[in-house]
């Protein structure tokens, strides 16, 4: 498969990468600083630039067959500013499939119905600007035609890879604290095989 991956040189993106070329997928990355990038293949393939610059987006894109996008949001607006560029050059190319990385705060409350967890008691978190960029990214995407899953990671340290962890549709797993981030980017790759969270968020922890 021809995959491009965004935010290929983070904590998530990273171990995407390994797992795509582990499993032989042709994998081209657009990255500002490829100097970042830890991985080397001769099916990799990389693209200096910037997911703010649409044509960037574009030429990376050419020739793809589905889009992975670990983009965090570091304090920017880089996610909901790059990914209507994403959106738009997948449909304009016929690409359906987006798997993409986003948070807990944006699945549904289970204690305040109508509500988001960012938006509700759920939430501990003193600030909830990351929540909202990830929310209007959810909102473009529930706007668009693509086949796209969002994997909401609640607290999400390093930590170790167990393989061993709980995915739920648009919640939460009940008592869930945290996730790793190598378990994070299991599940993500494991949508591309999988078909039963298209047009869904999925809540993940242990």
């Amino acid at each position: 498969m021809n995959i491009l991956l965004l935010g290929a040189t983070g904590r998530v993106g990273s171990h995407i990468l390994k797992h795509a070329l582990d499993e032989a997928h042709h994998v081209t990355v657009l990255v500002r600083d490829a100097e970042k990038l830890q991985s080397e293949s001769a099916n990799l393939t990389v693209v200096e630039g910037n997911v703010m610059n649409r044509s960037d987006v574009l030429n990376a894109m050419n020739g793809k067959d589905m889009v992975i996008s670990a983009l965090g949001t570091d304090g920017t607006t880089t996610l909901s500013e790059g990914l209507p560029s994403v959106i738009e050059g997948m449909e304009e190319r016929g690409l359906k499939r987006l798997i993409t990385i986003g948070t807990g705060g944006i699945l549904n409350s289970r204690t305040e119905p109508g509500l988001l967890r960012y938006q509700s008691n759920e939430s501990k978190r003193k600030t909830t600007r990351a929540a909202e960029e990830h929310h209007k990214v959810y909102n473009l995407l529930e706007d668009s035609q693509l086949d796209w899953t969002i994997v909401c990671p609640t607290y999400l340290p390093d930590g170790e890879y167990t393989g061993q962890y709980r995915a739920e549709r648009d919640y939460l797993p009940e008592g869930g604290k945290m996730i790793s981030v190598p378990d994070t980017a299991e599940f993500a790759y494991s949508q591309i095989e999988d078909e039963r969270y298209i047009r869904s968020r999925v809540g993940l922890a242990y």
